[in-house]
């Protein structure tokens, strides 16, 4: 799914852009929208960057110049009308635009999708990447590289830097290979600071996080064979100690790190139902278990999210569920 050619020729011939990515969005998200947003405005385009949810607040240093929009139905009502290319970034499913999703799936323009994740929405026009990438920032350096549409520099670096290094788990994910590495080399030799970046990314939360991460470690459970972990957020969890959703970010990891256990989940209850997080090692295909709950994602990382439904009433039959991926039944 390159298709790096015909992607090159919709930019080169189009002259207004919008570009979003899903709810919630992670640094893989912003890092690749802001740097497909420098590679327009190098070829002197016209270029918006509108997204369902704010920046999360530990990812606001990436946007520096304060493009990124967040969605308001009365100030984006004319958005779709005055854009002839919608670019999706770091997802491939219209519903994960939310309250944008009508407009795209009506939009007459040109939709793309930029992504890794595995079996796109047929809504598309065009589908660069593929889930070889460790990341969609990997797929954007891959495009500057092959096209050599405009220079790679520090502004565009740092993005894609932050993306790869977020969405390859510090560089020990299974995707991480000595390509990745190379790719993080010739970023670094743009100027981007590997120290500082991290700080940024993993050391500047707000306390309540860290409040908040003790209590959620503190529910973490094990099924009889101690190879399933679970975990609970609930919101008067995130009322008590002054927490966003923004702060949960990583959460489900921890499960991982206890010894045997091969499948991490989180249950995370929201407004309108929970968002639920699967975590996984080797080979054990957590996308589908997501699906049976009407979510996805990657092999060893995926979601699901579920309305008018609490933790109670789906807690046991996602445990359950699991077993058969740990069995292989």
């Amino acid at each position: 799914m390159k298709n790096y050619s015909n992607l090159k020729e919709i930019l080169l011939s189009k002259n207004s852009f919008l570009l979003t990515t899903h709810v919630n969005p992670d640094a893989d998200a912003i890092g690749s929208e802001l740097a497909f947003y420098q590679i327009l405005k190098k070829l002197g385009k016209t270029v918006r960057i509108v997204n369902h949810s704010a920046t999360p607040y530990n990812l606001e240093f990436m946007d520096e110049d304060k493009v990124v929009e967040k969605f308001d139905e009365q100030i984006h009502k004319t958005l779709f009308d005055e854009t002839e290319v919608c670019i999706i970034l770091d997802l491939n499913n219209a519903s994960r635009i939310v309250k944008m999703e009508s407009s795209l799936r009506s939009f007459r323009g040109i939709k793309i999708c930029i992504d890794h994740h595995q079996d796109p929405e047929p809504v598309f026009d065009l589908i660069i990447g593929g889930s070889d990438y460790c990341a969609t920032g990997e797929i954007i350096y891959s495009f500057i590289k092959e096209t050599n549409l405009v220079e790679l520099d520090y502004k565009i670096a740092i993005q894609l830097y932050i993306a790869i290094l977020t969405d390859t788990g510090s560089f020990r994910f299974e995707r991480t290979t000595s390509a990745v590495h190379h790719i993080a080399a010739e970023l670094l030799n743009l100027g981007v600071n590997p120290t500082k970046v991290y700080d940024q990314v993993y050391d500047q939360f707000n306390f309540s996080r860290i409040k908040l991460l003790g209590e959620t470690l503190s529910s973490i459970e094990l099924d009889e064979s101690k190879q399933i972990a679970y975990m609970i957020i609930t919101k008067n969890m995130l009322l008590k100690n002054g927490a966003t959703e923004a702060d949960v970010d990583g959460f489900v990891n921890y499960c991982l790190s206890i010894q045997g256990v091969k499948i991490g989940i989180l249950f995370f209850e929201l407004k309108d139902g929970l968002k639920i997080s699967f975590r996984s090692k080797g080979d054990i295909t957590v996308n589908k278990l997501a699906s049976e709950f009407g979510g996805g994602g990657h092999i060893n990382a995926s979601g699901a999210r579920l309305h008018s439904i609490t933790i109670d009433e789906i807690k046991e039959k996602v445990v359950t569920a699991s077993k058969k991926y740990i069995t292989g039944e």
